[in-house]
């Protein structure tokens, strides 16, 4: 005790001015390390303990480098982690310490793999270049993998995902699906990407038959700073169409997309009307422009969670409206994300977008490398 008491006291004279910081002086002050830092260096040789800022600068330091990780790679494998999640799963259950390659296994296989929605087709692809591979052999995880994403890639060979621009005047976007698929979404997403390419950009709100649609989609328009053209409540959708196709080509806008109604796939009438609307678009084209043709892209709005249905919609849309591409939305909210795999394969229509969320920027190019990539991500190896 007598060693300690003068101890202290030395310790309360370079605390007088440390007192600006908290009231209590005898207690408080000996409990922070850096006043005795400042004062005397020399002094603090013997307590070890000045270390301790520099350990609470680490952990600041270390959620660093994962947040900047969420580039192109991160939202493909954010969207599909479900999709991972189920794939990583039955995969290890059925390889453990690797297979011998025999028909039970193969079947196993399959039956995994169309578990992704990614199709029949496709997964029976991937069990045959199995079986040829490696008949009669163990198969390790690293083979399966391997085999599988080199199949998906082959399946799904595009052209860089882009939109088809005009070579002069207004690009023309037409963008059809069903209803709950997405759509308004979407167009809004298109429009935050052409805004920050520094492009102008008019809507067309077509879906005429439903206020609901017409008021979200002016909303996105005032908050994005787009123009809008709208019609009365139940018009000729085809007439909101011309006009916003005659209104870019007058003013000179760089892009123009036009929405439709959200009509079912089985309901023919309203799918011929589609064709019509198509129609009615080259024709205000080129009565603006001789020669001029549009649309230039006819998007189809395909809604991920709805795994093999979205095929019969593909099926029914590509004929009606001559579809040129396909966005996936809500691809972040499924463990169907194989789907898109099955799509390109029966209609060779490029999947050129993604929807990863709710925001206008959470929206991507669809990349197939990347895709397959994140695809097989997390499977352990």
């Amino acid at each position: 005790m007598a060693k300690w008491n003068p101890f202290r006291r030395k310790d309360k004279t370079p605390d007088e001015p440390a007192p600006q910081s908290g009231t209590p002086t005898s207690v408080d002050p000996p409990a922070p390390v850096a006043p005795p830092a400042d004062a005397a260096p020399a002094a603090e040789t013997p307590a070890p303990a000045e270390p301790a800022p520099a350990e609470t600068k680490m952990p600041a330091r270390e959620p660093v480098p994962p947040a900047e990780k969420k580039g192109f790679f991160g939202k493909f494998k954010s969207a599909l982690q479900k999709t991972v999640n189920v794939l990583n799963t039955d995969l290890r259950d059925i390889m453990k310490e690797g297979r011998l390659v025999d028909d039970e296994f193969l079947d196993e296989l399959f039956a995994h793999l169309i578990k992704t929605d990614m199709g029949a087709g496709p997964a029976n692809k991937i069990r045959e270049d199995i079986k040829t591979g490696f008949r009669g052999r163990k198969l390790f995880m690293k083979d399966l993998v391997t085999t599988a994403q080199e199949t998906i890639r082959e399946i799904m060979k595009q052209q860089e995902a882009q939109v088809q621009m005009a070579d002069s005047g207004p690009t023309v976007v037409m963008v059809v699906g069903v209803n709950g698929a997405g759509k308004t979404t979407s167009i809004a997403k298109l429009v935050h990407m052409f805004k920050e390419q520094g492009k102008s950009v008019i809507l067309g709100a077509g879906d005429t038959f439903r206020a609901a649609a017409v008021e979200q989609l002016t909303i996105w328009a005032q908050r994005m700073g787009a123009e809008i053209i709208t019609g009365k409540s139940g018009s000729d959708p085809a007439s909101v169409a011309y006009k916003a196709t005659e209104a870019a080509y007058k003013q000179g806008a760089d892009v123009v997309i036009i929405d439709t109604a959200g009509r079912l796939q089985t309901q023919s009438n309203l799918m011929d009307e589609l064709g019509r609307i198509h129609r009615i678009i080259n024709k205000a084209a080129n009565s603006c422009s001789e020669g001029s043709t549009a649309p230039h892209e006819v998007l189809l709005v395909l809604d991920a969670t709805a795994g093999q249905n979205a095929i019969s919609q593909a099926r029914g849309f590509s004929e009606a409206a001559n579809c040129t591409g396909i966005i996936l939305a809500k691809l972040d909210g499924t463990a169907k994300g194989g789907v898109a795999i099955p799509i390109r394969q029966e209609f060779g229509l490029p999947v050129k977008f993604i929807g990863l969320g709710e925001t206008p920027d959470a929206f991507a190019k669809f990349d197939v490398d990347t895709y397959v990539d994140a695809l097989f991500d997390d499977i352990d190896q």
